[in-house]
């Protein structure tokens, strides 16, 4: 990697340009003697004249050095001086040198929703904080557990999850990641294009599971138009199947009439012209303007070692910059790393770059999503159709932590 400027030498370039500046004097031309009596002091004159302008060289040339300092050491603290080829070429230190936490994280999904986590890991970002991550692989239920018991201080989910704390999971959502991957689906000739043309036609619709991600997302779209996709009354029947390809298939050979499936399968069947899509939620309403996915952080860890969970999220947050800024290479780290199986990389740039991950100057300057806010919605909005019960307020306050991430 290229090495990185330390604040202690920004701090003495800048001193010593500042005391350069206070000591400099506006120079005039130096006029030649014409008399011997007056020779020693143009003499003088001109050796004033030397060491001033001197003075004023060594003003610039500290000025520069500052602001080239200032310039690598933003770039370090976003990530920015790590290149493409030094995380291509295992250059970057993933490993930190004496490791201040050892941490599983449950991220080696294979999802593009993902990417800063294994960007956080590969470009040694965790490393920087101390951190010693292991990236796993995890179902729902040992995320749940690992949550609650601490073995996983965070994960990044969305809120499917938000019926898990209900019940009693210890977690609460500490950040948002990024917008929206779900997108719900239909055969290209289909006269379904909104969710209105759902009513009163028992539409079978293929889904994650039951209760799951894709599941809640497509049911609160049709909810909010006044169709039932919701309790005994439904007018819409959800079909779980364990693959987003499977979904698909029973879409082509008519056994459901829609499906609500997940980047990148759904993204890669558009382009193919097997679907249209009716409803993105990474661009369309109710959902364009929110998170899709948030990191979770178990209220164990939270409560015994808040640093911990403070230093993760600097590693995510510079991450998602790092993907913000580079979707190009992010792409080819996840594939040529094998995190995440696409063969279409201009495809998964496309889907990166939409998915609005946060950078650094907006959350600097509060340009981003009010969490509170974002996950009052959801609350509310789940709340209203059955999904989740009790006081939204209430919950949706219960829910979010915030974090100084300075600790």
């Amino acid at each position: 990697m290229k090495k990185r400027i330390i604040s202690g030498v920004l701090a003495g370039l800048v001193t010593a340009a500042t005391l350069s500046a206070c000591g400099a004097t506006k120079v005039e031309p130096a006029t030649a003697a014409t008399s011997a009596p007056g020779a020693e002091a143009a003499s003088a004159s001109t050796a004033a004249a030397t060491s001033a302008a001197e003075a004023a060289t060594e003003v610039n040339e500290n000025a520069q050095a500052t602001t080239e300092a200032a310039a690598a050491n933003n770039a370090a603290a976003s990530g920015d001086d790590v290149t493409l080829d030094e995380a291509l070429n295992n250059e970057v230190r993933v490993k930190p040198d004496s490791a201040k936490w050892t941490i599983n994280l449950a991220g080696n999904n294979g999802s593009l929703c993902n990417v800063p986590t294994f960007l956080a890991f590969e470009l040694g970002f965790f490393a920087d904080e101390g951190i010693d991550a292991t990236l796993t692989s995890a179902d729902f239920q040992t995320k749940s557990a690992g949550l609650d018991d601490g073995s996983f201080p965070i994960i990044n989910d969305d809120y499917m999850f938000f019926k898990s704390v209900e019940n009693g999971i210890g977690a609460s959502i500490v950040d948002g990641i990024h917008k929206g991957c779900i997108k719900v689906q239909v055969l290209p000739d289909s006269d379904l294009a909104k969710p209105e043309d759902f009513a009163g036609k028992n539409i079978r619709i293929a889904c994650d599971e039951i209760g799951g991600t894709t599941y809640q997302a497509t049911a609160l779209w049709l909810e909010q138009a006044g169709i039932k996709a919701f309790g005994s009354d439904a007018e819409v029947t959800f079909v779980p199947y364990n693959d987003d390809n499977l979904s698909i298939a029973a879409l082509e050979k008519g056994e459901v009439q829609a499906v609500a499936d997940w980047d990148p399968v759904a993204a890669i069947a558009e382009k193919e012209g097997r679907v249209k899509t009716i409803l993105d939620i990474a661009k369309d309403d109710p959902f364009k303007d929110h998170y899709c996915c948030y990191l979770y952080a178990s209220d164990k860890v939270l409560d015994e070692d808040p640093a911990l969970i403070a230093a993760i999220l600097r590693a995510y947050h510079r991450a998602e910059d790092w993907t913000a800024k580079h979707p190009e290479d992010a792409t080819e780290i996840i594939t040529q790393k094998n995190y995440v199986q696409i063969d279409d990389k201009e495809l998964a740039v496309s889907l990166i770059s939409e998915y609005g991950y946060p950078l650094m100057a907006d959350r600097e300057s509060g340009n981003t999503i009010d969490l509170h806010e974002d996950v009052s919605f959801f609350v509310t909005e789940l709340t209203k159709i059955g999904i989740l019960e009790g006081d939204a307020d209430a919950f949706s306050n219960r829910l979010v932590s915030d974090v100084d991430i300075n600790l």
